[in-house]
């Protein structure tokens, strides 16, 4: 499975750290050029410098109107193509206030929705326009999350980050549609609970071994979805799109 990318130049926003920056050195190591985008200078640096020469790092914010489009220019102009992006960037809107409908405030909602949703939509956008004014067809895959279609709501009640993935499906199939005859192909991968520093208490540990029980029982690691956007991202997914791979070490089949 070695070299499935190779020749292959693609743009991952949110891939400086968690699971873009796992995805970004498993593009590398299939012999890809990657341009990952984040918000934290140090942390562009750091990957930049762990992923060798075949990487270059932008500092960027992805709500803002430039941002992607600008990582795309940066993957054309050091790597002469662009052939790939991959959307990473979002996560929970609790800092704003995202919860419970009764408790949902109007800003914490506008804000879970463009850090989730409209980041994506302009990644999405610099992609196509790219792709059409080069004349070409490329890939796009969209990260959308299982509790979208199976919710616990016993630990998740984030409502507005929950629509906003639940968008991210609806707005990828809508898109491949339209440009399938480009052979311009959006596909989504929607992964359970994954491990990060703000679920690591012992509740939810227990509750996640007995709902995502493949391997044991566990958390999801970044690495987990590695394979699958390897996948997407190579020819080896040149006729499917509007698809969405669940990625959930079993979420969507037990009771929890």
């Amino acid at each position: 499975m070695e070299n499935w990318l190779t020749n292959k130049s693609i743009v991952i926003i949110g891939g400086t750290t968690g699971l873009g920056f796992s995805a970004a050195k498993a593009f590398v190591k299939h012999g890809a050029n990657v341009v990952v985008v984040g918000r934290n200078p140090e942390n562009c640096l750091v990957a930049e410098l762990q992923l060798g020469s075949q990487a270059r790092a932008k500092q960027g914010d992805a709500t803002q109107p430039n941002t992607s489009l600008e990582a795309i220019q940066l993957c054309i102009r050091e790597f002469g193509s662009f052939d790939g992006l991959y959307h990473v960037a979002g996560g929970s809107g609790k800092k704003y206030g995202d919860g419970p409908l009764h408790q949902l405030t109007l800003s914490a909602w506008n804000s879970t929705l463009d850090l989730n949703l409209t980041s994506l939509m302009l990644s999405n956008q610099a992609a196509v326009q790219t792709f059409l004014g080069m004349g070409k067809g490329g890939a796009i895959l969209n990260m959308s999350s299982a509790l979208d279609f199976t919710p616990f709501p016993g630990h998740f009640s984030a409502h507005a980050y929950a629509t906003a993935k639940s968008a991210v499906i609806g707005f990828s199939r809508s898109i491949a549609a339209t440009y399938a005859p480009n052979n311009i192909r959006i596909n989504v991968i929607a992964p359970s609970i994954i491990e990060n520093p703000e679920n690591k208490d012992l509740q939810i540990e227990e509750f996640i071994s007995a709902k995502q029980t493949l391997n044991g029982g566990r958390f999801g690691l970044p690495a987990d979805l590695d394979g699958a956007a390897v996948y997407f991202m190579s020819e080896f997914s040149k006729f499917t799109t509007g698809q969405t791979l669940t990625v959930d070490g079993g979420w969507n089949l037990t009771e929890g």
